[in-house]
């Protein structure tokens, strides 16, 4: 399993490639939509965690340059935000996030648990009993 996360806060990036490491899921880091772009083309990653507010292009413009491509637009995408607002996450959702999850409401472990949850749904992996 592989997840790329783009945020441009390095300390998220760093918080959930290592706990996502822990589970031994596969985890690229981009800093910026452009930088995410050209790794999801090489990662080829099962699910994508991508922040609104980026350097360059927002997380809008990067959800809607994934969903019109036609090699990536089935990669499932997870909104991870500290946009909140109701519009912000209904465009996310129209524009073809499959969550959105709130960075003031979601602790990392939330979110690795959303992600394990996620694969866990699709036969990805399979739950331990430890």
């Amino acid at each position: 399993m592989r997840v790329l996360i783009i945020d441009d806060n390095k300390f998220i990036r760093t918080v959930l490639k290592f706990k996502l490491s822990q589970e031994n899921i596969i985890t690229g880091l981009a800093e910026s939509g452009e930088v995410g772009l050209e790794k999801v083309k090489s990662l080829k990653p099962d699910l994508i965690l991508l922040d609104i507010i980026l350097p360059g292009k927002n997380g809008f413009e990067i959800l809607k340059k994934l969903k019109s491509d036609p090699d990536l637009k089935k990669i499932p995408v997870f909104v991870f935000s500290a946009l909140n607002q109701p519009n912000d996450i209904e465009e996310a959702m129209k524009l073809g996030a499959m969550k959105y999850l709130p960075k003031t409401e979601y602790s990392a472990e939330q979110i690795i648990d959303e992600i394990k949850k996620f694969f866990l749904e699709r036969n990805l992996i399979h739950e331990t009993n430890q």
